[in-house]
């Protein structure tokens, strides 16, 4: 059998789920990129013995608001700092009634209902790559690293659902009535404010990504609900906090387990061939 390819996992905390405490040996690095400082310090350690990065979406002080989190900046950073894997954590609505407020969503697809990202890393600035990019995005996430992900919380006992389409809002504001009733006619299944251009930028790197949503409220489109709010998110977030550090703790070894050379070469193969070069 050949050696496993060195991994290494970047770790994207969302709102209230960025624990540096789950890495051993932190060290912290600022580091810049082509399109500027990302979000925060690069958070540098270990999780039984695997190499991890982890990086607070929002910054460490939760002062970046979703449209302006720098996508690309985050990725590229963790890309050159080596990582051959991204897990996201991310607070989400639920348009479902069987996904209930704590329960765990392991997303697969997405509706972008975004205006104001930039969503390629090919965009003939002075400091992108060559060519344009038209990344395929029948199948957004990695579904290997979905799977093992789904085998963790699967372990753990925790309610959660192996599948599900996000729509991607660009907030900050929260939905109105008639638009949670909306989404919930097309399909999909919760909402948030940060998947998208996130999953698509680490696709056109070559990434394995994949992203545990985890439902707060049900959005505003059920009635005798209270609707979401800051106050009842940050009262699930905190009840919740533990549940994602474990399912962080528990998939990072089982992903160490697995030989990603095939993957990782498919994932890179599919960025590479995905780019129009200019005609000289």
């Amino acid at each position: 059998m050949a050696d496993k390819p060195q991994i290494k996992i970047g770790i994207i905390g969302g709102s209230g789920l960025d624990d540096p405490d789950i890495l051993e040996g932190r060290t912290e690095r600022f580091v810049d990129t082509p399109f500027g400082k990302p979000s925060d310090a690069l958070i540098l350690g270990r999780i039984r013995d695997v190499d991890c990065v982890l990086l607070a979406r929002h910054g460490r002080k939760h002062s970046i608001m979703p449209s302006n989190v720098n996508y690309r900046a985050n990725i590229w950073a963790l890309k050159e700092e080596g990582c051959t894997h991204i897990i996201v954590t991310t607070a989400c609505g639920s348009l479902r009634e069987e996904i209930k407020p704590g329960d765990i969503v392991i997303i697969d697809q997405f509706i972008d209902r975004t205006t104001k990202r930039a969503q390629t890393f090919f965009d003939g600035g002075c400091e992108s790559p060559a060519g344009v990019c038209h990344i395929p995005m029948a199948e957004p996430f990695c579904s290997k690293t979905r799977q093992v992900l789904t085998q963790a919380v699967k372990s753990l006992g925790v309610a959660f659902h192996p599948r599900g389409t996000m729509v991607c809002v660009d907030g900050p504001r929260f939905s109105s009535r008639a638009e949670s009733l909306m989404f919930r006619q097309w399909g999909a299944d919760v909402i948030n404010m940060t998947t998208v251009p996130e999953v698509v930028l680490a696709k056109e790197l070559g990434l394995c990504y994949a992203a545990m949503a985890l439902a707060t409220d049900y959005d505003c489109w059920k009635e005798h609900e209270e609707p979401v709010s800051v106050d009842n998110v940050l009262k699930t977030m905190k009840e919740n906090a533990n549940k994602a550090s474990s399912i962080l703790l528990t998939t990072i070894p089982l992903i160490n387990q697995h030989n990603w050379d095939q993957t990782i070469t498919q994932h890179k193969g599919m960025a590479l061939s995905s780019v129009m070069l200019p005609k000289h």
